[in-house]
């Protein structure tokens, strides 16, 4: 896991990944930003998962913890939009 960021980077949050917008069911994988307070457990970092809804700012996002599905409330920040790999998520 990464604890710093790039020396030109610290600080620093880009305003397109703050205010990215997802859609229902769209794949997207949990990458913490490192300069921002970030409330999830640091197990669920890097984890693929789908969008289920909006929740304020945040988004639910259905993950599959150990061998349970579980719903977190992610900031938007936090995730990246990735392409849909046919048998990795359900």
């Amino acid at each position: 896991m990464v604890r710093r960021k790039n020396i030109r980077l610290r600080g620093k949050i880009r305003l397109s990944e703050y205010f990215q917008k997802f859609e229902k069911d769209e794949p997207v994988a949990v990458k913490r930003e490192i300069s921002l307070a970030s409330h999830f457990p640091r197990r669920i970092q890097g984890r693929t998962g789908l969008i289920q809804g909006k929740r304020g700012k945040s988004y639910l996002v259905k993950l599959n913890d150990q061998n349970l599905e579980k719903t977190f409330l992610i900031e938007a920040v936090h995730l990246k939009k990735i392409k849909h790999i046919a048998g990795k998520i359900k």
